[in-house]
């Protein structure tokens, strides 16, 4: 019964070193795909921020054609007014 007791232990510390080894790898393989998501939102979010200073880009490129090229509609122009008397107002 010694024995086989003995041959239980040896088991157990087998099956608790191979469990040892199966969460570590588990771990390994969790840090490793939280990395590369992170790293792919990352990616997203910088390649995001760039299109948004295009699009900001464009607009203001839009806007001076248009205000070079275009008549200015009736309310672009009482707006121009309107910043025009203001910004007299802040001289005097």
């Amino acid at each position: 019964m010694f024995l086989q007791d003995g041959h239980n232990s040896e088991e157990s510390k087998q099956s608790t070193a191979d469990m040892t080894v199966f969460v570590q790898n588990l771990l390994q393989q969790m840090q490793s795909r939280f990395q590369t998501m992170s790293d792919s939102i990352i990616t997203k979010i910088d390649e995001m921020g760039n299109r948004i200073n295009e699009l900001e880009q464009s607009i203001n490129d839009l806007k001076a054609e248009m205000g070079v090229e275009g008549s200015p509609s009736p309310l672009a122009s009482s707006k121009q007014k309107s910043d025009e008397s203001k910004q007299d107002e802040g001289s005097a």
